[in-house]
């Protein structure tokens, strides 16, 4: 990613370090403030609107992809790296989890909508909401309580 900044010709400053590396190795879909919070860990100077100014920049750069990730929390933002393999987001919508998809039918869903609209996809984000196998029971639990509850 940091070779990816300098092709571009954009200056590979000590705290865009920081962050791409946090970005690259937290293992999680980090919103801006998460980002922050890492960051001054390690920087104690680093200020909140680096922070926002880098992943400007960076997304601008078409190195990270923001993500809403259905809403889950509000309106906010969560950032990756986009170097990953193009994968579908899956979203708890009960406890927020999120786990990633890569494979086979999401390059086949790719090439059916190149091929049926003529379409040349550059970027897909693809995200599914539903309940975790954590939640499903307690889901059902709760969907079970309130049909007893109902009034015959």
């Amino acid at each position: 990613m940091q070779n990816s900044l300098k092709e571009r010709g954009v200056r590979l400053t000590r705290q865009r370090r920081i962050l791409l590396d946090l970005l690259d190795r937290s293992g999680r879909h980090l919103n801006a403030e998460a980002l922050y919070q890492m960051a001054i860990k390690e920087d104690p100077k680093l200020n909140r609107v680096t922070v926002y100014r880098t992943l400007k920049l960076l997304k601008k750069g078409g190195l990270v992809d923001e993500l809403d990730l259905l809403h889950f929390e509000g309106d906010q933002h969560y950032y990756e790296s986009r170097l990953k393999q193009e994968h579908a987001h899956l979203i708890c919508l009960r406890c927020g989890k999120i786990e990633e998809f890569f494979g086979e039918p999401l390059q086949s869903m790719r090439k059916q909508v190149e091929s049926s609209f003529g379409f040349k996809i550059i970027v897909a984000r693809t995200e599914l909401g539903g309940y975790c196998p954590d939640c499903q029971p307690q889901i059902a639990r709760e969907a079970a309580e309130k049909t007893q509850q109902q009034p015959s």
